[in-house]
């Protein structure tokens, strides 16, 4: 059993000669005890990972560390954005069709969930989505369902919508309803200077991280036109 105390991922080349890994990340001075009480079981973990962990530094953006003396006598990083854009993260991974180690919104508990019964429709200012999560084990646990959302022109195959965290106990069924904010499915037009939801099909995925659909749908969305602050300005001509 490994238990890492880190600040953001890390490659783990050992990960096939241990039981099992647990991300602390910074757990501070009680920070023992809580570790005990999740290794011991008396703690059902339901942590997600917040980030991708690469199989690889050469599965992301900069695979040497930037800030080279030679290219700069300060030693200040030489960044360049215009590699990954706006396509950080997930988004990466997704748009290079990379495979994480460890995929964003990733984890484990000692119980298991299913999911299903996946709906979708437009609604105000975006789109609602509803679906089940049953506990299918033993113990008590919570489940972490993530709804992504897929769109033509955009700077990655998808983006999270929306996400909710449900506290189940062995054999308990819950019906759950998220918004994926219109910001979400917006694209920003350089030429008008504002947000723009592109008419047409999405696609709404239910999942347990960034690489594990459970279920997809697709839903027919108006175009409209946002305001400079991401508010819903007045409709457009549907495409």
């Amino acid at each position: 059993m490994v238990v890492l105390e880190t600040g953001g991922p890390v490659v783990m080349p050992w990960l096939g000669k241990v039981g099992a890994v647990l991300e602390a990340w910074y757990p501070g001075t009680a920070g023992g005890e809580a570790i005990a009480r999740v290794l011991t079981g008396e703690v059902n973990p339901s942590g997600h990972l917040p980030a991708t962990f690469p199989a690889s530094l050469a599965q992301i953006p900069r695979p040497k560390l930037e800030g080279d003396p030679k290219l700069d006598r300060d030693s200040h990083p030489m960044g360049n954005y215009d590699i990954e854009g706006a396509a950080v993260g997930y988004k990466w991974f997704d748009k290079t069709g990379a495979k994480p180690l460890f995929p964003f919104g990733y984890g484990l508990s000692y119980t298991n969930f299913a999911m299903g019964g996946l709906t979708a429709a437009p609604q105000g200012k975006g789109i609602k989505a509803g679906f089940s999560v049953k506990n299918i084990g033993a113990v008590q646990g919570k489940a972490v369902a993530q709804v992504y959302v897929s769109g033509a022109g955009w700077e990655a195959p998808k983006r999270l919508g929306a996400f909710r965290k449900v506290d189940l106990a062995p054999g308990s069924e819950q019906a759950v309803s998220v918004t994926i904010d219109p910001r979400l499915l917006a694209t920003f037009d350089v030429a008008s200077g504002g947000w723009k939801i592109a008419g047409g099909d999405y696609k709404v995925m239910l999942a347990t991280s960034a690489a594990d659909v459970v279920q997809t749908v697709t839903v027919r969305v108006a175009a409209q036109t946002l305001d400079r602050g991401g508010s819903e300005g007045s409709p457009v001509r549907p495409e």
